[in-house]
């Protein structure tokens, strides 16, 4: 352990604890743009900067560790005036069309220039111009907003082990880029967009749906897979304009691409909202034997709703139950209960799980119960 003071307050540590990290304990607030908890310190923004008797220049917090005795300032008129003229270095090389912009109202870099109240900028100069150039369906690159945090990379390396992206080039021409420039071509599992401070990584799907005005969250479950990831649903006018996760759950914050980007199946027009009930059809029908009639029904799409008018009807629950349970006791009646067997889903609740494999076995009698949490 490691006792130290920070701003005239006392904490102890265990050794190894970044001053960032014991600050924050504290209930200090340090502004940082590249820090992210679950990364490797990386100090690059220098937004972090500290006083520490002893030392004749400020260092980064995120990226020096404590040391027992050590006495820490982190606000000073040298240290603001240092911090402001950082900010105002990087602004000088962004653009700025945050009216537009998707990342409006949850933008770390916008907070702080409002807090320093940047309304000007001194430096005057070249800015770096790169063509919008991103083949890929999901995920929008606009690197002239990039401000080279390296988060993206670090989630990308460290937490989905992938290293699609990487800083190529250097000083001036430095850019985050996949490997020869190439379009995105990765798992868009959208990491990179969850811990992007700046508006550089947007969803394309989320694209003029909804900034931060008149959005509704709704925290659910992940349909997709046995996990159980908790999806946070941000909502406004009844529709969902993108999906994100909170740091706090069993996933930490991380989704995979389906959990990110598939959720455009919920208001499709195409899902079912009634129990239907399949009728018998007719050999002629259509035409054809049944044999033939499923392959039709499989590869001539544009006929598949005509055709399954005549082959479904709607019922409500109770008669969908109904034949349901008579279809059971007639098949177990016929052919024995071990001729029934059923399929659990990974997306219900354990709850739900139990009393469905419990049906199975007290009612049909048949062990013949599997799931679908395989991936």
């Amino acid at each position: 352990m490691a006792t130290l003071t920070i701003d005239g307050k006392t904490i102890t540590v265990v050794e190894g604890t970044s001053v960032l990290d014991a600050a924050r304990k504290l209930g200090i607030s340090i502004p940082t743009l590249c820090h992210h908890p679950k990364l490797s310190p990386y100090g690059g923004c220098r937004m972090c900067i500290v006083e520490i008797k002893g030392i004749a220049r400020p260092v980064t917090a995120c990226t020096t560790p404590v040391s027992e005795g050590m006495e820490v300032s982190t606000s000073t008129p040298y240290l603001e005036k240092l911090r402001r003229t950082i900010l105002e270095l990087i602004l000088s090389d962004h653009p700025n069309d945050c009216m537009v912009c998707e990342k409006a109202g949850d933008c770390v870099l916008q907070e702080l220039a409002y807090f320093y109240g940047l309304r000007e900028n001194r430096f005057a100069g070249e800015r770096r111009i790169y063509a919008k150039r991103d083949g890929n369906p999901l995920i929008e690159r606009d690197m002239e907003k990039c401000i080279l945090c390296d988060k993206c990379v670090r989630v990308c390396d460290e937490v989905q082990r992938v290293r699609a992206i990487e800083i190529a080039y250097r000083g001036f021409k430095s850019k985050v880029c996949p490997p020869y420039e190439r379009d995105l071509d990765c798992e868009f599992c959208g990491q990179c967009i969850r811990v992007c401070p700046t508006g550089a990584l947007t969803g394309k799907k989320w694209a003029l749906k909804g900034r931060q005005k008149d959005i509704k969250e709704v925290d659910t479950i992940c349909p997709y897979c046995g996990c159980g990831c908790n999806l946070t649903l941000n909502i406004r006018k009844n529709e969902i304009v993108r999906v994100t996760s909170k740091e706090d759950t069993l996933n930490e914050g991380w989704l995979c691409s389906k959990g990110t980007f598939g959720y455009h199946f919920v208001n499709s027009p195409e899902r079912l909202k009634n129990p239907l009930i399949r009728i018998a059809p007719k050999s002629s029908e259509f035409g054809v034997r049944s044999s033939e009639l499923k392959e039709k029904l499989q590869t001539q799409n544009s006929k598949l709703k005509t055709q399954n008018s005549k082959l479904f009807r709607e019922a409500t629950w109770d008669e969908a139950l109904d034949l349901a349970a008579k279809r059971f006791r007639e098949i177990k009646e016929k052919h024995g209960h071990d001729s029934i067997g059923a399929l659990a889903s990974a997306r219900c609740t354990n709850e739900e799980n139990y009393l469905f494999q419990k049906f199975m076995r007290a009612v049909i009698g048949t062990n013949n119960v599997d799931h679908c949490a395989r991936y």
